[in-house]
């Protein structure tokens, strides 16, 4: 028998409760619900968003989305034009304060569908709150996927 009140948190995650894994629902949920002001609520005042990580169509730079004005902005560009996005992740890896999570985001917008695979990762600060969400995915591949619904 383990004895899990004295054994680490790395050797007992508490998979329900942990705060990346609730920041990173909240963030998903509020999207799912077309809630910008959740969504935004949901961060860190320091919070980032990179998604994808890297150049792309709504960071040509590839430096990623900061603080309020910077997340408010994404949303407008990369979240509110769609009709909906759904969360498929298939695997749920948990280090630290940060969780990853491993399948495909799909994406309707303007009748048509697209698929991104990749890796998508929440990491909430001390409060709980959402510090940064990185999202692994390729574009080209993406893109390739695009087709009506």
């Amino acid at each position: 028998m383990t004895d899990t009140q004295n054994s680490p948190a790395y050797l007992n995650i508490d998979r329900a409760n942990h705060p990346a894994v609730l920041a990173g629902r909240r963030s998903r949920e509020a999207v799912e619900a077309r809630d910008k002001a959740a969504w935004l609520a949901n961060f860190a005042a320091n919070g980032s968003v990179e998604d994808p990580v890297g150049p792309s169509m709504f960071d040509e730079e590839g430096r990623g989305h900061r603080g309020a004005n910077g997340l408010s902005a994404f949303w407008d560009k990369a979240i509110a034009p769609t009709e909906s996005i759904d969360f498929q992740f298939e695997k749920e890896i948990i280090c630290g304060r940060e969780v990853a999570y491993i399948g495909t985001i799909v994406t309707r917008i303007g009748g048509h569908i697209s698929e991104a695979e990749g890796v998508f990762t929440y990491k909430a600060d001390e409060n709980g709150d959402l510090e940064a969400l990185r999202a692994f995915w390729e574009v080209e591949a993406t893109m390739k996927s695009f087709r009506p619904q």
